[in-house]
């Protein structure tokens, strides 16, 4: 055999060796890329957010009515960013980004000429939740609410909110309470039915049970405030309401978590929210319906 015949022989050789070895490599990187995708897969996202809109038959907030005429759409959205969590004493932190706006048919209060007499309100909120003992969460948020069309001539309302609250699942189970409290501190603009530096107090239960894929919540609220928010009267209101959610489950998973809710809230007014009431009524209703997306 000529030294040529002997070189294209070990080179014939070596090629039918390597065939197996590459064919192996390949499959180790096919493996270790599906490996890589479950892990990824697997990994939680720190980003969570949720965003939607709900109709409401009349728009009433901490017992003040602003609105019970036409069409009222409030679109939102919210996005959640998990700083820090950990199986020690605080469990969790998180910054919350919140926008929130109120659409008005009517028009109500906007003033001639306005560019968008449609947009009544533009809220944004900037929070900071801790989540302790494994139960609670306190969160402390920035408030700031703006009116694009410049209804009735409000500026723009500041505020510190503070809110506990306290999951008693654990302790209760299906007949957990999930009460919560507020204190929001209005340090400029008026927020309330009075004058800037007014404190408002909130005191809630939100009861909820399951029926098939029906979620049902009866949440109960009970609003003070000191004689900067609530004139002549620290009782606000009372509310309870009743919601039930149901997710569309015909919305393939690719597009998120969507969510069909509708309910109806009664609302008991105390004297100076009763006097801002355009009926005069000591009482209100409000029926809403809400269709949203959590990722």
């Amino acid at each position: 055999m000529t030294n040529h015949r002997i070189a294209k022989f070990f080179v014939l050789a070596a090629s039918i060796a390597a065939v197996p070895a590459l064919s192996m490599a390949g499959n180790e990187m096919k493996e270790s890329k599906e490996v890589k995708s479950v892990v990824e897969a697997a990994t939680e996202s720190w980003i969570t957010g949720d965003l939607g809109v709900t109709v409401v038959s009349s728009y009433i907030t901490r017992g003040i009515l602003q609105e019970n005429q036409g069409f009222i759409a409030q679109p939102y959205t919210d996005l959640y960013f998990k700083l820090y969590e950990s199986e020690g004493f605080i469990n969790k932190v998180s910054l919350n980004l919140g926008l929130w706006s109120s659409l008005h048919s009517e028009h109500t209060g906007a003033i001639p000429g306005s560019n968008t007499p449609a947009w009544y309100e533009f809220d944004y909120t900037v929070g900071l939740a801790v989540t302790f003992a494994k139960n609670f969460t306190a969160t402390t948020s920035y408030f700031e609410f703006n009116y694009p069309n410049d209804a009735f001539g409000f500026t723009a309302q500041r505020n510190v909110n503070f809110n506990l609250a306290y999951d008693d699942s654990d302790l209760l189970g299906a007949f957990a309470l999930r009460p919560h409290v507020a204190v929001l501190w209005n340090f400029n603009g008026i927020t309330g039915l009075g004058e800037e530096d007014a404190f408002y107090y909130e005191f809630g239960i939100a009861p909820g049970f399951a029926a098939g894929p029906v979620t049902f919540t009866i949440p109960l609220n009970v609003g003070l405030g000191d004689e900067n928010f609530y004139p002549g009267d620290a009782y606000g209101y009372f509310s309870a309401g009743l919601s039930a959610s149901v997710p569309l489950s015909f919305i393939p998973e690719k597009w998120g978590s969507w969510t069909f809710s509708a309910g109806f809230t009664y609302y008991n007014l105390g004297s100076s929210t009763e006097a801002a009431n355009a009926n005069q009524d000591g009482n209100a209703y409000v029926g809403q319906g809400s269709i949203g997306l959590t990722f």
